[in-house]
């Protein structure tokens, strides 16, 4: 595992946790993840060729730290910014605070997030792999 290339990758969950509580609504938020997983999964196949699905997963999983750290750090702007989940929030049948539903809830979505991370890794793979690295003379 390139644990370093993890850490990095990782980073943009870092800067979309802050982002969606400041600047990105929810409306456009999967537009910025669907560009994210594709710089993700590129450069993965690009700097590790070999386990790209761990490491996408591993990545979605870290992001997933981030980025409930962010939502429960910031929890009141967050929910100010979000009224879909601040409504969800006030459930009463919510078995525990909101703030740990976060907390409980951020790994599982980081999990499925990773599992996608992981497809498109695999995915850009094949396209990177596909194309001759040198070109071919005529």
């Amino acid at each position: 595992m390139n644990w370093k290339l993890i850490f990095l990758l990782s980073l943009f969950g870092l800067a979309m946790g802050i982002a969606t509580v400041f600047v990105i609504p929810p409306t456009i938020e999967p537009g910025f993840w669907l560009v994210i997983f594709a710089i993700c999964a590129y450069l993965l196949a690009r700097r590790r060729p070999g386990l790209l699905f761990p490491h996408g997963l591993l990545i979605g999983l870290v992001n997933s730290v981030w980025i409930t750290a962010a939502h429960v750090i910031f929890f009141d702007r967050y929910l100010a910014g979000h009224p879909r989940e601040a409504a969800m929030m006030q459930s009463p049948t919510l078995p525990t605070s909101p703030k740990m539903m976060m907390v409980l809830v951020g790994p599982i979505v980081g999990l499925l997030s990773g599992i996608i991370l992981g497809l498109f890794a695999m995915l850009a793979g094949k396209l990177v792999r596909s194309r001759p690295s040198h070109p071919v003379a005529a």
